[in-house]
């Protein structure tokens, strides 16, 4: 009998205190303490420098193409952090807020050689935690070191993997709940077992599910879900899907908590202002060292199994999604267009999702 977490219990620890400043130790051949840079304190960051030893900060390929620094690790930088690098100087390696006015961060010295997978793995994590994409990590004396500091510690044999497979989701409550479209609505609770944020089925009416159902994926858009936001597309495209499904009298749309594109509202927001900077939506997340896109449609479809059903009309303009459905064992029969919400203010974001991201609108 053990009490102990298991691999994603503990990675969900080392989220969690990533995001309050806190290291934890990544174990592999050689051990790792391991800081995001977003959240390390001034007075963490000199006891970093008193350890000794060869700091790294990684970085993304995208950060670093921004940095004019070599990406020697491919979709990832390891750079030498200098000997006298002060809190200032860190943040803006990772922080592309102040790049126009301060465009040369350097010198910046890309290591080359060696292992780089706890580096990638440790930039994993801080993404997970919706932390800015960029990690602090310096060896360790030994594999005991700071057991006594109660530091989370992960081997990274054990970590890879988990954080590669799909998150497994436990459906938690359902319930009836009569909305303005249709009275026959009803909300379903699904909790991933990763301790991430939870997601929500919206069912309309009782579809068949030896039929396909009239289904969208939408993402959670805080700001034009629930404030009416003009800079994109995605409160009318809920709105309108769910009419939709209540006009035809069945459907489900999920409601998958990846704000931003997966990258959280916090960088959402950052990205929002490299945007006011003259930045189209791609540039502006590779700038922050992000994927032009971060979700995982993966959990939609295990959503829908677990509903159910098997076949889908999906409600999209994004053939990424038909992609992953196809691939996860949802058959798509019909891609059913959804153009709604364009307005001045969102014209060259819609714009710039057809060219570069490869919506079909």
């Amino acid at each position: 009998m053990s009490f102990a977490p298991d691999v994603s219990e503990k990675l969900a620890r080392a989220r969690a205190d990533l995001r309050m400043g806190v290291p934890i130790v990544l174990e592999s051949d050689v051990s790792y303490l391991t800081f995001a840079v977003e959240t390390i304190s001034a007075d963490r960051l000199a006891d970093l420098h008193a350890l000794g030893g060869d700091p790294v900060l990684a970085i993304t390929d995208h950060r670093a193409r921004t940095l004019k620094a070599h990406a020697y690790d491919g979709d990832l930088a390891r750079i030498a952090l200098p000997s006298d690098a002060r809190l200032g100087w860190v943040l803006a390696v990772a922080d592309p807020a102040d790049d126009l006015r301060t465009p040369m961060k350097g010198p910046l010295l890309p290591v080359r050689g060696g292992d780089a997978e706890p580096h990638r793995t440790a930039l994993r994590i801080a993404k997970a935690a919706r932390l800015l994409p960029a990690v602090l990590l310096v060896t360790v004396p030994n594999p005991g070191f700071a057991q006594g500091d109660d530091l989370t510690h992960l081997k990274l044999s054990d970590v890879v993997p988990v954080l590669a497979a799909p998150t497994h989701l436990d459906p938690i409550v359902s319930a009836r709940l009569p909305l303005t479209v249709s009275e026959a609505g009803r909300l379903h609770v699904f909790r991933p077992e990763d301790g991430g944020e939870e997601h929500y089925a919206v069912e309309i009416g009782r579809p068949d599910r030896s039929a396909p159902v009239l289904a969208r994926l939408h993402s959670a858009c805080f700001t034009g879900d629930l404030l009416g936001s003009l800079k994109c597309d995605c409160g009318p495209q809920l709105r309108g899907a769910l009419a939709q499904m209540g006009a035809e009298g069945h459907g489900v749309l999920l409601y998958l908590n990846q704000e931003g594109r997966g990258i959280g509202l916090a960088n959402k927001m950052r990205a929002y202002s490299l945007q006011d900077q003259g930045f189209d939506t791609v540039e502006a997340n590779h700038r922050l060292g992000f994927e032009d896109d971060e979700r995982d449609f993966r959990l939609g479809a295990d959503i829908l199994k677990r509903m159910g059903f098997t076949q889908v009309r999906l409600l999209t303009n994004n053939p990424a999604k038909i992609d992953m459905m196809n691939r996860c064992g949802i058959a798509v029969t019909e891609r059913v267009p959804l153009k709604v919400g364009e307005t001045s203010q969102n014209a060259a974001y819609l714009a710039t999702k057809a060219t570069k991201s490869g919506h079909l609108l």
